[in-house]
């Protein structure tokens, strides 16, 4: 951190603990990432007091379940640096897709969630780190207008099989699709024009907790009479 940093304790220690697991993760970054992500466990923290947005109650926790969850995402894609655009689907309080965008500045990314409280928090994100390049979009879905993007990531959005039918039409052709799951989590059944997921597997650092990731490639532009 900076010289003459002001941070209480508490963010000292949010930041060290994501430093750490970055470097973990082999993931290459800049110190003001480093401080991005800090602030974000921040305002989250602050905002978590007042409406729920998370079930982690403590910065560490947000720190480790949340945005440490999002680096080891990033380091088991490595077609994200290739992509110019992600939009994450079901986002919540805009997780995976605030640390993705915080790590992967080159990315558009597009944060969708149905609940205003959460789509207000993802604004003030948006304000208060400088992130012009994520775009809050309110509403479901498969209700709203599409931003066709390079990556689609539904991350706690529904059942593994309506997730991939709901994240296609959000998907560029040739883009791919990510869904990260539980370790219980059975393959996911995809529809006309989606190859096989690819079943990759990641644990997050500074945890025990180990996750299943599915990844499929879209093959032919979306059509509503699949």
């Amino acid at each position: 951190m900076k010289d003459g940093d002001t941070r209480d304790e508490t963010e000292v220690a949010v930041f060290a603990l994501l430093r750490s697991g970055l470097d973990q993760l082999n993931l290459s970054y800049q110190e003001s990432q480093v401080e991005q992500l800090t602030d974000l466990v921040s305002i989250l923290s602050a905002w978590a007091g007042r409406i729920n947005l998370t079930g982690h109650r403590t910065p560490l926790e947000m720190a480790t379940g949340l945005v440490l969850d999002a680096a080891a995402l990033v380091a088991s894609l490595p077609e994200i640096s290739e992509a110019g655009s992600l939009a994450d689907l079901g986002t919540g309080a805009g997780f995976p897709g605030l640390p993705i965008a915080i790590l992967k500045p080159h990315l558009q990314v597009t944060l969708v969630d149905s609940r205003k409280k959460r789509n207000h928090f993802q604004r003030e994100v948006r304000r208060r780190l400088s992130l012009e390049h994520v775009t809050p979009m309110l509403g479901r879905a498969e209700e709203i207008p599409v931003s066709a993007s390079d990556i689609v990531v539904a991350q706690a959005m529904t059942q593994p099989d309506l997730a991939l039918k709901l994240m296609y039409p959000w998907a560029q052709p040739d883009g791919i699709l990510v869904l990260p799951a539980s370790e219980a989590a059975i393959p996911p059944v995809p529809p006309a024009g989606i190859e096989e997921p690819e079943l990759r597997e990641y644990r997050v650092p500074e945890s025990g907790t180990h996750r299943k990731l599915w990844v499929a490639r879209v093959l032919e532009a979306f059509s509503s009479d699949f």
